[in-house]
């Protein structure tokens, strides 16, 4: 090989070592670059979560509800790790999931699925084992139930416990991040840092309905004792406890069930929220509300869909959470019951004290209002027993001994016409004593109890109430001993014709007065019903009056139904004693 060559191969190879030289820490920078450019974007991007999640943070806080405060957290959690979808399960006192939230599911969707989420399988992992948990795949997950039909379907999972202080409110769950990517230990770590800042938004949430509650409480007592102790009747005091115990306890449903006097059924004297409970009654043995009854002792219920009870109140309740506690503390007056609609949140132990205690107020001041009405009663019962005096010992005695005056008056008259009036003055005078006899009567039996009970208070009220349809009050006039020696059973009778006579009236007579008399001797009861109405006609229907006629036959005695003299209809009914 020439010299020349050799130099020249030389100058070549010193030429590529400088050109190797030269590019090789031009590529080291490269790749510092590129390492620092993506150093410098996962910052920014740590910002952004950062700031994303200090949003959130103050998102969730904003409000007060529970139930928005809730729903806030999952839409925020889905907004951070950029997933499809997400929930938040509330654990129950039974540990399972009592209140299930979903985001990101349509309402046919959310139709479709079969059965709703209670707690097993990987959801009850959770609960079991408060830690975070991300998985690339549910179905390969050893402790995974599968979904359940019409479900739809999920792959990846994140699922962080919710902690308030150091009890588990609940877990948060997340699935299906977009765009196929499987969660990072990132989104793990902000996921884990919302679910504290939750708890404490919870907490807050909760300390406010408390308070207001409280508020609520102490408004609802104060009124309902105003009310009671002025004078309010009972069914409208129930009417009213019923409302403000719903309303308290955020419910959907609320209502009351009072014992019979033989405390075999309680029935539902008050409802709110559904009127149709009303009036509904339920056996006092195998029901929870018996149960609440006998034992005095409240029920909380997270699902009253799957109780095994037959009882008419507790199938048309809502299927959600609810709250059986009793009227009373040591005599249990009855049991309020608040229910929730299915999926909502269970009542909290501060709203179950608080619905107790309202209760047990409520109550006392039913006995105190019973106990002033009782003291009025007694008041009464004095007031009556000495105006019955006054009317037997004075009134009766003037009367009577002026009407012997004008029948000795009669026998020193010579005109026919004069002589006329004063008998007819005398048996008016007459009438007039049977009438106070009467009131007597009643006023000195009203004391004894049997007011309300008695046949001649059932007719009085039966009169009462015709007095809308008549336009006028009809006059009723009672003798003998009518609350006494009459028979339980010929007393419906009665009540039933007195009934059916002032309807026919009503229907048919087109009267201006009415007179009802009732007499009772040691052998027969006599009822008439006169008034001064356009008779009975020929096209009258008489099946009302057939019905009168068969009592009457069946008890011993008959029906007459004639025009009156002067017009209008006269019914007497009598029945053998």
């Amino acid at each position: 090989m020439a010299k020349s060559e050799v130099s020249s191969g030389r100058a070549a190879c010193r030429d590529g070592t400088r050109i190797v030289q030269h590019l090789f820490p031009r590529m080291q920078l490269d790749e510092l670059l590129e390492e620092l450019q993506a150093r410098l974007e996962a910052v920014l991007t740590a910002r952004d979560g950062v700031h994303a999640l200090l949003e959130a943070v103050v998102s969730i806080g904003r409000d007060l509800e529970i139930e928005t405060v809730l729903r806030r957290i999952v839409e925020a959690a889905i907004s951070l790790v950029d997933c499809r979808y997400g929930a938040l399960g509330v654990i129950g006192a039974d540990g399972k999931l009592a209140q299930f939230i979903p985001v990101g599911l349509s309402e046919e969707e959310i139709a479709r699925i079969a059965e709703w989420p209670h707690g097993r399988g990987l959801l009850g992992l959770l609960i079991d084992k408060p830690h975070a948990l991300r998985l690339d795949e549910i179905q390969d997950a050893e402790e995974s139930y599968g979904f359940p039909e019409g479900h739809p379907p999920m792959h990846g999972f994140l699922g962080v416990p919710i902690k308030i202080r150091d009890e588990v409110f609940g877990n948060l769950y997340l699935t299906e991040k977009n765009g196929g990517r499987q969660f990072d230990e990132q989104d793990e770590l902000i996921i884990t840092a919302l679910a504290t800042a939750a708890g404490v938004a919870i907490e807050n949430a909760r300390l406010y309905e408390e308070s207001r509650r409280r508020e609520e409480w102490l408004d609802a007592s104060g009124e309902i004792a105003r009310e009671l102790l002025s004078g309010m009747p009972t069914a409208d005091a129930m009417r009213f406890l019923v409302s403000r115990t719903r309303h308290m306890a955020g419910a959907s449903v609320a209502a009351v069930a009072v014992p019979d006097a033989a405390g075999v059924t309680m029935m539902v004297s008050a409802s709110d929220g559904n009127d149709e409970l009303t009036g509904l009654r339920v056996p006092v043995d195998r029901s929870l509300v018996g149960k609440v009854y006998t034992t005095g002792e409240p029920i909380i219920v997270n699902m009253l869909q799957g109780i095994d009870e037959s009882a008419p109140l507790v199938e048309r309740l809502p299927g959600g959470p609810a709250v059986l506690i009793p009227l009373g503390a040591e005599q249990v007056r009855g049991v309020v019951v608040v229910a929730k609609d299915p999926g909502s949140t269970p009542f909290a132990s501060e709203v179950v004290r608080m619905l107790q205690q309202f209760a047990y107020q409520a109550a006392l001041v039913l006995e105190l209002a019973d106990a002033r009405h009782r003291a009025e009663q007694f008041g009464l019962v004095d007031d009556r027993a000495r105006i019955a005096r006054d009317l037997h010992d004075v009134v009766i005695q003037r009367l009577f001994a002026n009407a012997m005056t004008l029948i000795s008056v009669v026998r020193l008259v010579d005109q026919p016409d004069v002589a006329r009036r004063v008998e007819q003055t005398v048996d008016d005078l007459d009438v007039t004593i049977r009438q106070i006899r009467s009131t007597v009567f009643a006023l000195q039996t009203a004391g004894t109890g049997a007011e309300g009970d008695g046949l001649r208070s059932r007719i009085t009220e039966i009169s009462q109430n015709a007095v809308a349809q008549l336009g006028f009050t009809p006059a009723v006039r009672f003798e003998g001993l009518v609350d006494t020696d009459v028979p339980a059973g010929m007393a419906e009778d009665v009540a039933a014709v007195v009934q059916e006579s002032l309807a026919n009236v009503v229907r048919h007579a087109h009267a201006n007065k009415v007179d009802v008399a009732l007499s009772v001797t040691q052998s027969e009861l006599r009822l008439v019903v006169a008034d001064d109405g356009v008779g009975i006609g020929d096209g009258t229907r008489r099946s009302g009056l057939a019905n009168l006629s068969e009592r009457a036959r069946r008890l011993g005695g008959k029906c007459d139904v004639r025009s009156a003299d002067g017009g209008g209809t006269v019914i007497e009914w009598t029945a053998s004693l």
